[in-house]
């Protein structure tokens, strides 16, 4: 779970800062790109963890 919340972290500092600085509208598409992959990490995650061994 900690990785998702690096990548959630990232995500919003991107784009903040890409929102704010002119001229860098690129780290806003870049902080939504992360943020699509902290995503998919956490459906990965989510999914994985749910499953009980089979005995």
């Amino acid at each position: 779970m900690n990785p998702f919340l690096i990548l959630l972290v990232i995500a919003i500092v991107l784009g903040i800062i890409g929102v704010v600085a002119d001229g860098m509208l690129y780290l806003l598409i870049i902080g939504i790109a992360v943020f699509v992959a902290a995503l998919v990490y956490l459906a990965i995650w989510w999914r994985r963890s749910g499953r009980r061994p089979v005995r």
